[in-house]
Parts: C-alpha cells; sequence; structure tokens
C-alpha cells in the first residue's frame, strides 16, 4: 500500500454521489420522561438540544457499551437525496443550435438529459430540525429530500453553505427530534474510541469503530479555495462513499467531527478517514443560521509551517513547532499589535499550536471583533499579543447574507410566452421586465432584455435563473461572477458579466 504522501491524488472527496453520516447520543442514565422534556436553548452552538445532552462534564462509563450509544444515534442520522437537473456537457454546442437562434424552432432538437442524482448523510444538531451535512453532499442540488431512520421522508431548503469547510445547514420542517449533542473536539486525545454512523453505498444506518489516529491534520482536498480551512481529525474508523456529511462521535455520544474525506487509489475505505472537528463544524453553522453567511476572523497574517520555511531562514528558528510568520495583510491587526515577520506562532489562548492547520482551526472558533491571546516565539524569546480579530475587509463589521437574486441584481423577470418564442425564434429564455437600482443597472443590462443563458446553463424558468444567482451568493467564493447571453430588445446578442461582490 503507498502511503498518502506518495500519492495525494489518492485522497478523494466522499463524493456528493454517495455520501453519508455519523451520529452519536449519550450514554447517560436519565429517567425516559425528562429527556424527552427538558430542553435547552443554551447549547454552545446555540441549537435546541437536550438539558442532559448538554451536560459534557459527566464522566463516561468506565466500561464503553457501543450498542447503547449505537441505538440512540441512529436516530439522529438522516440519509440525503440531492437532484440536481442535468446539463449538457458542452453547453455551447447542445444548447444553442444556431439555426434555432437565427431561424426558429426546426423540430424538437433537444437533448433528453436525465437529472443527477446524489446520495449523502447529515445530522440532526437540533429539536427543532436543523441538520448539518457537508456541502459537497448538496452542492447544486435543486431538490433535497432527507429521510429518517424510521422511512420518513422531508423536503429539505438549504440555510447555508460554507465551502471553505465543506460544511452546510439545512432544515426541515419539524420539531421533537431525536439530536445529536455538541461535544468538544480540542479534547480528543490519539487512540481514544470513536464511531462512525452513516449510510455508505446506501446501507442505512451503518455504525463503525475506530480510533483517532491523529488531530489537526492537513490533508489536500483538490479545492483551491484560498481561504479553506483544513484542519482535521483522523481516524481509522471505515468510511466509504455515503457516509459524507455523517457524524463522528466520541464513546459519551457526543458529536466531535463531520465525516468528510477518506484516503483512497481506488475511491473506497483504505483505513484513513478525516473529519471536521465540531469545534468548527458548529462555529460554521452556528454563522450560518445567525447570519446566512460565516462570519470569518482573521490574525491578517502570511503562515507557513516550519517544514516549508527556506532553510536559511528556518536554521535561525529555535522552535521545531508553530506557524511561521512569513508576511502580513493590509490593515493586518497582528502587525498592529507588535508581531513581526519572523514570529513563530505557539498558542493561542493558551492552546498550543504545532502548526498552520492547527492555528486555522483555533481562529476559526472566533468572530470578527472577538479579540485573542497569541503566544509567540521570537528568536528564543516568548512575547505574548492581545490582536483583535478583523474580517477580510479589514474590519470588525458583521457581514450579512447578500440576500436574494431579485434584491442583489434590482430585477423582475417574466417566463417567455409561445408567441415571444416563436417571434423571437427560440424556445427558452426568460425576459427582464423592470430593471431598479442593483446590479443590472450597474451593467447596463436593459428592460425588455431576453437572457438565454447564465454561466453556460440554459435558462428555462425563472426559478432556474434565481437557483444560479442564489447558489452563487452563499458560496462565500472568491469568484461570484454571473456571465450573462441573450438578446437586447433592439434584437442584437449581447453578453454581460456581472461581479456579485461588491
Amino acid at each position: 500500500m503507498k502511503t498518502v504522501l506518495k500519492n495525494v491524488l489518492g485522497v478523494v472527496l466522499v463524493a456528493a454521489i454517495s455520501a453519508g453520516a455519523a451520529i452519536g447520543t449519550s450514554t447517560y442514565i436519565m429517567n425516559k420522561k425528562q429527556a424527552e422534556s427538558s430542553y435547552s436553548i443554551e447549547s454552545d452552538y446555540g441549537f435546541k438540544q437536550p438539558v442532559h445532552f448538554a451536560n459534557y462534564n459527566a464522566v463516561a462509563p468506565e466500561t464503553i457499551d457501543f450498542t447503547v450509544i449505537a441505538e440512540k444515534a441512529v436516530n439522529a442520522v438522516v440519509h440525503i437525496k440531492s437532484v440536481t437537473k442535468a446539463q449538457a456537457s458542452n453547453p455551447q454546442q447542445q444548447y444553442i443550435d444556431p439555426f434555432e437562434f437565427f431561424f426558429g424552432n426546426r423540430g424538437n432538437r433537444q437533448q433528453q438529459l436525465q437529472p443527477r442524482v446524489g446520495f449523502g448523510s447529515g445530522v440532526i444538531i437540533s429539536t427543532d430540525g436543523y441538520i448539518i451535512t457537508n456541502n459537497h453532499v448538496i452542492d447544486g442540488a435543486d431538490e433535497i429530500e432527507v429521510t429518517m431512520n424510521n422511512n420518513r421522508k422531508y423536503s429539505a431548503k438549504i440555510i447555508g453553505t460554507d465551502p471553505s469547510t465543506d460544511i452546510a445547514l439545512l432544515k426541515i420542517d419539524e420539531t421533537n427530534l431525536s439530536v445529536i449533542p455538541f461535544g468538544d473536539s480540542e479534547k480528543l486525545k490519539v487512540g481514544e474510541w470513536v464511531l462512525a454512523i452513516g449510510n455508505p453505498f446506501n446501507l442505512n444506518s451503518t455504525v463503525t469503530a475506530g480510533i483517532v489516529s491523529a488531530t489537526g491534520r492537513s490533508v489536500m482536498t483538490g479545492r483551491d479555495d484560498v481561504s479553506r480551512v483544513a484542519s482535521f481529525i483522523q481516524t481509522d474508523a471505515a468510511v466509504n462513499p455515503g457516509n459524507s456529511g455523517g457524524a463522528l462521535i466520541n464513546t459519551r455520544g457526543e458529536l466531535v467531527g463531520i465525516n468528510t474525506l477518506i484516503y483512497s487509489e481506488t475511491g473506497n475505505f483504505a483505513g484513513y478517514s478525516f473529519a471536521v472537528p465540531i469545534s468548527i463544524a458548529g462555529k460554521v453553522v452556528s454563522d450560518l443560521r445567525e447570519f446566512g453567511t460565516v462570519q470569518r476572523a482573521l490574525l491578517g497574517v502570511t503562515i507557513a509551517d516550519i517544514q516549508n520555511v527556506p532553510e536559511e531562514e528556518r536554521n535561525k528558528l529555535k522552535v521545531l513547532e508553530g506557524a511561521y510568520v512569513a508576511d502580513f495583510g493590509t490593515r493586518s491587526s497582528a502587525k498592529e499589535a507588535g508581531m513581526e515577520v519572523g514570529d513563530v506562532i505557539t498558542a493561542v489562548n493558551g492552546t498550543r499550536v504545532r502548526s498552520v492547520s492547527a492555528l486555522q482551526e483555533q481562529i476559526s472558533k472566533y468572530r470578527p471583533g472577538e479579540k485573542v491571546s497569541v503566544e509567540v516565539d521570537r528568536k528564543g524569546s516568548t512575547k505574548n499579543f492581545t490582536v483583535e480579530l478583523r474580517n477580510a475587509q479589514g474590519n470588525t463589521d458583521v457581514i450579512q447574507s447578500k440576500g436574494d437574486a431579485a434584491d442583489v441584481l434590482g430585477a423582475a423577470f417574466k417566463e417567455l410566452s409561445a408567441e415571444q418564442k416563436r417571434s423571437l425564434g427560440i424556445s427558452y429564455g426568460i425576459e427582464v421586465t423592470s430593471v431598479t437600482n442593483g446590479k443590472f443597472k450597474e451593467h447596463g443590462v436593459p428592460k425588455g432584455y431576453i437572457i438565454m443563458q447564465v454561466n453556460n446553463q440554459r435558462i428555462n424558468s425563472i426559478d432556474d435563473f434565481e437557483k444560479i444567482v442564489e447558489r452563487l451568493l452563499k458560496s462565500n467564493g472568491q469568484e461570484q461572477v454571473l456571465i450573462i447571453r441573450g438578446i437586447t430588445p433592439s434584437g442584437r446578442t449581447r453578453h454581460y458579466a456581472i461581479d456579485l461582490v461588491d
């Protein structure tokens, strides 16, 4: 078996076409009536969870009974089915027939494409229907169906997504649900037993056990988002395609991670699986519920692991672990606090930092405006700084969700009538019926413009268009651009490139 380092490509996302979840519940012995009726809204991340589940200081039984944990956990595991409308592989060739575009519909020439269906898992984290999963499980989905362990089915809506951590928050309309309580992923120890419960290969409610192999693990995910947070819990609990979005739980039945990645040269489990720590995932879903987007705090530093520092500089360092400060960003709060290039960050609020991924995990727990104590080693001397964290814009303002498509674009739309399609010689598209203050007005998109394609996807309805725009608005990515193709009121073809980021 090749090692991880020999084949970085072997680390693959457990794709949304087959993703799964693991969940766990507490083994605390409580009166059943009390367990069902006593709830708290004061859990660490603000979700409604049973009171007895919120007592994380209780000592686990000396004799671990996986049967008790598993029996309770499976009721908070859900199966997720995501359906995405199919798009032709080459939109320019298959979606727009030049004869149809200029001379009218010459018969039914459209390719009949089947929707893409993916499967994954999720974890119920609130009694009133909030579910955490991976972003890649539901990314691009037009419809999301959630199936409970008792086979009840629900339609779910997306509350928010964060590609940088591969976390998403869903909501179904139900109450008094079984949940998995939040644990403390930072207290996990290497060698500690954990369980993964999910739906590998659509085998619902599958339970596997293993130990924590490592924490703070940084692996190549294939994502090129510079703001991605990669600090994973590594385990040897069997996780396969279908487990994505599932829970990793400790022996007290507490949620400590969301299963996200596997290492594999074949696509199936090869002994290594990775989970997003709940210290990161919990804060992300809390932000998504409250603000619609993640409040990502930054120190304002460019960092590197010590082994990646040029040898000449590395030889000057007095420590072998930590995050090396290579540079500062604009309006850097760390620089203003007194930190210098060449410092090695070794702790945040008293928690030891051994690597870049460990530093990311610590900072990701906070919001802009909060202050943290940062310990650094400077040429052998220990120095401490109090740093006020900022957002990507260099301030401490709360970033709100950008809103829906109509609000951002400042436009209204309507479906094309059969007569309009005949007169224009097209078979699809929507019409811009009004333009007010917004992105359309800024970029000169006129009233009466017919939108036919957006980002190489054919627009058959207003719903098609709005889903593309709203998906971009929730992506938090660096490139949130609409490339629109269509026909102006004068009959000319015209393209617009609209940047949704202010």
